[in-house]
């Protein structure tokens, strides 16, 4: 049964650019040079461009689903393999869900704890992170689109502070330009599939869309956007830091904050990581929203009920993630598992909804 959203709970097209670049811009943001250099060098501002064009179709695809289905990711699953089914892929994506909300707290309590305070409790800030999550999620789909806005209004704030790296560039870092090979800038754009995952919540949202065709507009400019922050993010970083300098960076973009200076503050990172709270606070709301919401879709159960389970279901995994090695090692898995589910998945399901959509109107047409 298809969602039916009241007129009043809907939202106006032009959001889904603010839902778009909230949801792909978070703890990605402040590693991802590293990660991309691995195997791209100095070259990885190419495969930032290059995911960018990728993920451009991918949401062509998406949307091309969502004309034919008119619906969400619960009606997409039950018009290709039906209701049954449709709710065993509604709850992998819960789950999938969740491991995005945990990879955001926990990669965000591990710089807390590496750059401030070593004893900062998992347990403790995850419970208070999540119950304020809970909150915004029981005011409605409105307010964690509003949550979406303000902390965007913050990055504009913020991305203008990267500009005092600019007087310590080297161009020369970047070169040469194209000296490493075509699979080695796939590489670098494989290593970009945390940080740019994030757009595919307009499968969730499409039906609290107002006029949703008015949306692809808003949806293709958030993603240029993305696209644009992150490739001024990296020639900005490959220009400031060697090759050899950053692969030791965990999170470069940090670290450029600590030139920053300023008359009343001498330590500007402490501002920033503490800032960053609020760029991240969407990005956990949009997914326990989306986790909430399929759990209501397949098993009828409110989000007021579903949504604060959910978390304490999340808030029992963070503390057990106690090292960088496990941490690191359960955002890459949860990176692959983004990786599939756009670059494999969303293309089969294209093309399951295409020829289910030709086999329903040839039997309209028989009939």
């Amino acid at each position: 049964m298809k969602l039916n959203v009241p007129e009043n709970r809907k939202i106006a097209p032009f959001y889904i650019f603010y839902i778009v670049t909230s949801a792909q811009i978070g703890m990605g943001v402040l590693g991802f040079q590293r990660i991309i250099a691995k195997d791209a060098g100095a070259d990885g501002w190419i495969s930032v461009i290059v995911g960018g064009i990728i993920i451009q179709i991918l949401m062509f695809m998406i949307y091309q689903i969502l004309n034919k289905v008119n619906g969400d990711w619960y009606d997409i699953h039950a018009y290709i393999f039906g209701e049954k089914l449709s709710k065993v892929f509604s709850l992998l994506l819960v789950i999938y869900a969740c491991f995005k909300t945990i990879t955001v707290i926990r990669g965000y309590i591990e710089i807390v704890q590496v750059w401030m305070f070593p004893g900062f409790s998992s347990f403790w800030f995850g419970l208070a992170f999540l119950l304020l999550v809970v909150y915004v999620i029981n005011g409605g789909f409105r307010t964690v689109v509003g949550i979406n806005v303000f902390s965007m209004i913050i990055l504009f704030l913020i991305i203008p502070l990267y500009l005092y790296t600019v007087p310590y560039a080297n161009p020369s870092f970047l070169s040469p330009v194209f000296g490493h090979s075509v699979g080695e800038i796939f590489n670098g754009v494989k290593g970009m599939s945390y940080s740019y995952t994030g757009y595919e919540i307009l499968l969730f949202v499409y039906p609290f869309l107002q006029e949703p065709a008015k949306s692809r507009k808003w949806a293709y400019l958030g993603l240029l956007f993305t696209t644009c922050f992150y490739l001024y993010l990296a020639l900005l970083t490959f220009m400031y830091y060697p090759e050899e300098v950053l692969d030791s960076l965990i999170w470069a973009s940090l670290y450029m904050w600590k030139i920053i200076e300023m008359p009343f503050v001498e330590r500007f990172d402490y501002i920033g990581i503490a800032t960053w709270f609020i760029v991240l606070l969407p990005n956990v709301c949009l997914y326990l929203w989306v986790a909430g919401q399929m759990v209501k879709r397949s098993f009828a159960i409110r989000l007021r009920t579903s949504v604060p389970i959910i978390a304490g279901l999340c808030l029992i995994v963070l503390p057990l993630l106690e090292n960088r090695t496990q941490i690191h090692g359960f955002i890459d898995f949860t990176a692959q598992i983004g990786m599939y589910l756009n670059a494999i998945y969303i293309p089969f399901i294209f093309i399951c909804v295409f020829i289910a959509w030709k086999v329903k109107n040839r039997e309209k047409k028989s009939n």
